[in-house]
Order: structure tokens, then sequence, then C-alpha cells
């Protein structure tokens, strides 16, 4: 019969690392994953070098890089793992980073650097701790058992590879996102199974898509990139980030919208700022005055000139002359470069996600173990109500709520 303390259901970056940890704390664990792969996400994050965490992340203030129904539910857990510890972990291994840009680092070399780091944690077992994997392994079911007088209460596991049991089972498999490496509902549906509540997911950190007709003189910018400020939503439900925005043939991409994606709901506006940092009503002014240019070109000088030029075709007053065009032609192509609203018809869905929102209902966990209201049951990494911003965050929750469990496991189980 297989017999372990814990068996963790997914091998991404929260349930390697939650097995590393409590493997070290003595506990003999189980890895199981449905994929013949290891942490893809971390694979083909960053661009294949991985931002694994924002040295920036305030844990006392979870709510300024968070989001979810209670966005201050991961404070106890980033406050005990914080980015500085994940840092020391990196650089003990030997492996070098970078910062690139508001406090995001990444592996100078390669993710898999990091990735080869979590299975060398998971081979340094301590006081007859042990990690064993068996991949690809897909889980069939789960069944809970009190016990009697001689069995403590345990988890037996229907898999691919026959019967196991466990005190104890982590559910670290994150959401739906990118369902190609591997994604699935399964965290979702063992919790149901349990009677915990679910929050409704929806894709974050996402493309947006806009009507075809609509997009149609904007398709031509693909590929344009620029700064901009962006912003929606009201009051606690507002987002704004000042980030780089990106043009595609279905509509915009890039970190701003990405980042603004998390806080927009169907049917709201965003509004972007195309030249943040210039003041275009008095920059068009001064213009006239001195200069004889299409208002094209002097707003090349403002604006990439790709943007420059598509958008004077939108208005016949914006298409002469600098000089020759009216104070009203000027500031009202002023106010829409400076306010551009429009409404996204959705967005580019699970398949491009970065994160899931939603997930297992905070509610039923606790924030100190996350071990839910069914005992000995607990929910880790994206699976959990809990996201954050792009630039390392969702990855530095990834391995506190992973810390937080293990040091509980080990606690509960060896205490």
């Amino acid at each position: 019969m297989n017999l372990y303390d814990v068996v963790v259901v997914g091998a991404g970056a929260a349930g390697l690392f939650c097995a590393g940890v409590a493997a070290q704390q003595g506990l003999r664990v189980l890895v199981l994953d449905h994929s013949a792969q290891v942490a893809e996400k971390i694979r083909i994050s960053g661009g294949g070098r991985s931002n694994f965490t924002n040295r920036l992340l305030d844990p006392s203030a979870p709510q300024k890089h968070f989001l979810g129904a209670n966005p201050h539910f991961c404070r106890s857990a980033l406050s005990r793992y914080t980015p500085q510890d994940f840092i020391a972990l990196v650089q003990r291994h030997g492996i070098a980073f970078h910062e690139k840009h508001k406090g995001q680092l990444f592996c100078d070399s390669s993710a898999e650097d990091l990735i080869q780091m979590l299975l060398r944690e998971c081979d340094a077992g301590a006081l007859g701790g042990s990690v064993t994997r068996w991949q690809p392994c897909g889980v069939r079911g789960i069944r809970h058992s009190l016990g009697g007088a001689d069995t403590p209460a345990h988890y037996q596991l229907d898999t691919d590879q026959g019967e196991v049991t466990a005190r104890a089972v982590v559910i670290a498999t994150g959401g739906l996102s990118i369902p190609k490496i591997g994604a699935t509902d399964f965290g979702h549906r063992i919790a149901r199974q349990f009677d915990l509540r679910v929050v409704e997911t929806r894709p974050g950190l996402v493309p947006l898509t806009f009507d075809g007709a609509a997009w149609a003189p904007y398709a031509q910018l693909s590929g344009l990139s620029l700064p901009v400020q962006i912003e929606t939503g009201a009051k606690k439900q507002r987002g704004e980030f000042m980030e780089d925005l990106l043009f595609t043939h279905r509509g915009l991409s890039g970190p701003a919208v990405l980042q603004i994606s998390s806080y927009w709901r169907e049917g709201t506006p965003i509004r972007l700022n195309l030249a943040p940092e210039v003041d275009l009503p008095h920059a068009l002014a001064q213009a006239k005055l001195r200069s004889r240019k299409l208002i094209a070109n002097e707003l090349t000088g403002l604006v990439p000139s790709r943007l420059a030029d598509a958008w004077v075709q939108q208005e016949a007053a914006w298409q002469r002359p600098v000089a020759e065009a009216s104070d009203k032609a000027l500031t009202q192509l002023a106010e829409r470069l400076s306010r551009w609203e429009l409404t996204p018809t959705g967005t580019e869905g699970y398949k491009k996600a970065e994160v899931t929102l939603g997930g297992v209902d905070t509610r039923d966990l606790s924030s100190q173990t996350m071990e839910s209201k069914q005992p000995g049951l607990y929910f880790i990494g994206e699976v959990v109500d809990v996201t954050g911003w792009l630039g390392g965050y969702n990855f530095q929750w990834a391995w506190a709520s992973g810390h937080a469990c293990a040091q509980a496991l080990a606690a509960q189980l060896r205490g």
C-alpha cells in the first residue's frame, strides 16, 4: 500500500515549493501531476527567464498588489515568507538574476535554473522526509475517511498508478489559464466536492479585444508599442497603471492592458492617455504659433508617427497645417489623445490569460495554514481566490502560500 504523510496534487511553482519545504521538515510527500513536465508556467514565464518575485511587494499592505474578494487574506503568508526570503534561496543556489522594471526580478540565464532549484529543494529532505514524484499521473478521485480507534483520519486517492493513502492533501493545481500546458478546473471541482465555496472565475492578465468593424482603423497599428496611462472602474473597483501598451490586430495588449484586465468588467469602458508625459493642449497651442507643419507631422514629436498618422485620419479638421487649425479642433485632438475612452467586447480568454481570477473562496480557508474547513485538505497558489499584479507577485504568492502550508503540515503531522 502507498502510504504518505502528504499528497500534493500539482507540480507547479506552489506545489513543488510546498513539497520541498515539507520534506525538509521530515514529512514523506508524494507529488502528483497529470502532465509529464513540471512547472510549465515557470518555464514559459518572463520570456523564458521567469519573473520569479517582486522586491517592491509590501506584505503589510497586500491590497496594493493583490485582488480577490478579501485581498487582505494573503497578508499572513506573505509576511512570513517575503520576497527577500525567496531571493536568499535563489542566491544560495547560485542563480544569477537581475531587476528589469519596477522591482521585477528575472533569472539571467533561464527559467530552467529556477525549476532545477525547486527540484533540488525537493531532494533535500531531512529527518526522514522525502519527495516522490509520479508524472504523468492523473487523480481520478479523492475520498476522506474519519478513521477509527487505531486509525487516524486520512484521504484515499485513486490515481493512474493505483490507490494512495495520506493524512493530508494539498491542492496546488492552479487555475484555468493556458489550457495548452495542462490547466484544468480540477482544484475547483475538489473544493466543491467537499462543500467549499468557489468564487466565480474569469481570465486575468489577459489581452482585451474589440469589435472587428470598430477596431478596423486601429488594426493597422498592430505591433506599435508606447507608454500610456490606463484606467477603468470607479472607487474600490478602480484600477490605474502607467505601463506600455501594445496594439494588436484584434485589440490591445502589453503590460498596461494585462494589468488593467484584472480590474476590467464586461460592458465597462477603459480610459487611455496616449501621451501621459506631455501637456498636449499646451504643446499644440505653442505649435500653432510657430509651426507650418501638418498636424500629423507636429504630433510625431509627441507620440509615435504611426499613431499620429492614424489619429488625424479620424477628422478632416486635423488633416491640415497646425497653424491653420481652429483652436477647437486642436483642443478636441488633445482631449481625444489624452482621454481615449473605449469599451472592449471581451478578452482573449484563458488561452492567453496569465492567471485566473477567482477560485477557492478564502472564507473557507485559514490564512495562517491554508487548510480548508475540510480538515486535512489544503489549497495553495493560483487555485485560491488571490490574484497578483503582473510583475512577479503571483509567483511570490505561490512561494508564500506553499511555505505557510508546509510549515502547518509539519506542525500538525509531526506534533
